[in-house]
């Protein structure tokens, strides 16, 4: 019989369709596992039982009556604990909101609830999406599922350990400087930051206005698309969205990728584990197969665009939090208090030259993509850190973030699994896309996916 919180989006979807699967029978398997194996994980914060299993009695109703609303109609779902959810319990994961409650839902709550979908609960995070998660904040640190003793990536830490330990079949995570991209390509799942822009940010707790990007955590690449097709949309609300042409994003997982062009930052990443590196160029070899055209280009330092992001978060996240770290800094965790401290000590100067750099790398980006429809990089640099106190406060000291260029130049980004290492842990990919093209992004990742077998591979808990 078949495990039914091995399923994807897309696979539940059809079955559902043609009534072989209830969403009842759906919510209540993962709702099993959660209570069985979320113990080990620390995935959730906040597990929404009753509310699911309404939702899913109301999405069987409409589909006997012959109403559906799309992809995401019965499918169950998480939201990492930054998004405002109406009558429940929205914490980001820190002491300044332990207790509250929103009244409203999230713009990007609200068109997963108008699409159908059932909502698990709320996942874990890395407090304000900034932080780390240490023993002064009000929840356990989520774990790697593939070995607990590491971390899973953050800041979504949550949404990549439950859709990897198949606790739900999707998750909302955010992106500021790769905070889905980190935990899907830590846990092995795919993770799409869409173009600033796309997906409204309306009713989710802000880090830097500037960069600040919601999406979806999904096992397979298909299963995100399926998820943006219900996200993407014009926001009035959210000063930050666009009016972008509506894409159908679940057909687009299906398009040939033959011809299309792709440049391969291979100098961004020297220095990656040589089984993140053999896994890399297999997974080029992998494209070229499928009729894709891969070439070598150089892009700008990728120093300049981790410099560049992290003096621009630095400074906005401070003017955010500016208060509470003034008036409470003990309720917050240790990392998170001196990060939002950090920004005090940048001048008006230095971030207004961050947002001229910013023009630059962006400009300076689109000529190296000229001619080509893709940029494919590492995801990075190795295996996920273990757990270990204290922990490091100012961690993007160290080597350069492989998924900060996407975040200063706005353009789509996709983590895709492509392979294991010796050690057992994923490794991954980056394919980022012009902006507003999400299509060929998850075509190209879709392909992959479907050319080789990681999918397949699931961690034993």
């Amino acid at each position: 019989m078949t495990d039914l919180t091995t399923l994807g989006i897309a696979d539940a979807g059809r079955m559902m369709a043609r009534g072989a699967l209830s969403s009842s029978a759906l919510t209540d398997a993962f709702l099993a596992r959660i209570a069985s194996l979320d113990g080990k994980l620390s995935s959730f914060i906040t597990v929404t039982a009753e509310r699911a299993r309404a939702a899913a009695v109301q999405a069987d109703t409409e589909r006997r009556r012959g109403f559906t609303r799309g992809p995401l109609h019965g499918i169950p779902i998480a939201l990492k604990d930054i998004y405002e959810t109406e009558g429940v319990l929205t914490t980001g994961h820190s002491h300044l909101l332990a207790d509250y409650v929103p009244a409203i839902d999230a713009e990007t709550v609200r068109r997963l609830k108008a699409g159908g979908a059932v909502i698990l609960g709320k996942l874990a995070t890395h407090e304000f999406a900034n932080g780390a998660m240490t023993p002064d904040q009000p929840f356990p640190a989520a774990r790697n599922p593939w070995n607990l003793d590491y971390q899973p990536g953050g800041s979504s830490s949550g949404s990549g350990a439950a859709v990897a330990a198949a606790l739900c079949m999707g998750a909302m995570g955010s992106d500021t400087g790769g905070s889905i991209r980190n935990p899907a390509g830590f846990c092995g799942t795919a993770g799409l930051k869409p173009t600033y822009g796309l997906v409204s940010r309306c009713g989710i707790y802000p880090l830097s206005f500037s960069l600040d990007t919601a999406g979806p955590l999904t096992w397979t690449v298909e299963d995100s698309a399926l998820m943006l097709d219900v996200l993407a949309g014009h926001d009035p609300n959210d000063q930050a969205s666009a009016r972008a042409p509506k894409v159908d994003y679940g057909a687009s997982a299906h398009r040939p990728i033959e011809g299309m062009r792709i440049a391969l930052a291979r100098h961004w990443y020297d220095g990656i584990t040589p089984d993140m590196d053999k896994g890399i160029d297999e997974a080029v070899r992998v494209l070229r197969d499928l009729g894709a055209i891969v070439e070598e280009v150089v892009f700008p330092d990728i120093r300049d665009y981790h410099i560049c992001g992290r003096v621009i978060i630095t400074a906005e996240a401070h003017a955010i939090h500016r208060r509470e770290v003034i008036e409470t800094p003990e309720k917050f965790g240790y990392t998170t208090r001196r990060r939002f401290q950090l920004g005090a000590f940048l001048s008006a100067e230095q971030y207004l030259s961050a947002l001229r750099f910013r023009r630059q790398l962006q400009v300076d980006t689109r000529a190296a993509m000229r001619g080509y429809d893709l940029v494919m990089t590492a995801n990075q640099w190795g295996a996920p850190e273990t757990f270990e106190e204290p922990q490091p406060i100012f961690h993007f000291l160290g080597k350069p973030s492989l998924t900060m260029p996407f975040n200063v130049t706005g353009q789509p980004a996709l983590t895709v699994c492509c392979g294991f290492g010796g050690d057992g842990f994923p490794l991954a990919f980056q394919l980022a896309g012009r902006p507003f093209d999400e299509a060929s992004v998850l075509a190209a990742g879709a392909a992959y996916e479907r050319a080789t077998s990681w999918r397949g591979r699931r961690p034993k808990l």
